[in-house]
């Protein structure tokens, strides 16, 4: 039996490699990153890191499965039991907002970023865990309808419209940039939920749900 300390040092080790070579591949890109350089920037052995991994594209699953880990701790976790549904969707869109632009995990920029990468049943386990966050907003949306706290609209595709405007900022956001990742989060739930909410709905914010309006330019970095 491992003693408690050293599995911890040993699970402390392993995370530091995740994140290393997430931060090499969000850098460099899958292919333009070799075992050799996750080895030098973990300095350690190219030996000793397979100790901890077997191949390259297994150390890809793991950053992936660590991915989704935290997105799951750090987002849905925390809106499943809301039960409102426009205030949960606005919520996660926040906090999945929240961990795509304040840098949290590399590891989730890998899970968007090289999603084709991963062949066989390491992609089916990946694309299996997305497929239930698709579900999960498509479920909401269609209680949202259903409630009649948002017109009418197809839950499948204002799904893939809200995974769509959210998934794409790391392309572009700077953290140093014009633009705060509050003022993003604000403008695009803003510009999602403005023109989904019904107007009896939205007169009768929902206990908890903060109200929104329209950032002004200023806000946003713009020259007045």
């Amino acid at each position: 039996m491992t003693p408690p300390g050293r599995q911890k040092n040993e699970d402390e080790r392993y995370r530091g490699i995740l994140e290393t070579a997430a931060r090499l591949i969000c850098e460099r890109g899958y292919e333009g990153t070799s075992m050799q350089d996750i080895a030098a920037a973990c300095r350690m052995t190219k030996a000793g890191l397979y100790h901890h991994v077997q191949s390259k594209e297994q150390l890809l699953l793991a950053i992936m499965t660590y991915g989704m880990d935290v997105f799951e701790e750090r987002v849905l976790s925390k809106v499943l039991d809301i039960p409102d549904p426009v205030e949960r969707l606005r919520r996660c869109m926040r906090l999945n907002i929240d961990l795509v632009t304040r840098g949290w995990s590399k590891e989730v920029t890998i899970i968007l970023h090289e999603h084709a990468t991963l062949h066989g049943e390491a992609r089916e386990y990946i694309d299996g865990r997305k497929k239930r966050y698709v579900r999960f907003l498509e479920d909401s949306f269609a209680d949202a309808v259903k409630q009649g706290r948002i017109r009418p609209v197809q839950p499948t595709v204002a799904a893939f419209a809200f995974l769509g405007m959210v998934l794409w900022i790391y392309k572009w956001f700077q953290p140093d940039g014009r633009l705060s990742a509050e003022q993003v989060s604000n403008e695009m739930v803003e510009l999602l939920f403005a023109g989904l909410v019904t107007p009896a709905s939205a007169s009768v914010p929902a206990a908890g749900a903060a109200v929104l309006s329209i950032v002004p330019p200023a806000a946003v970095g713009e020259k007045p």
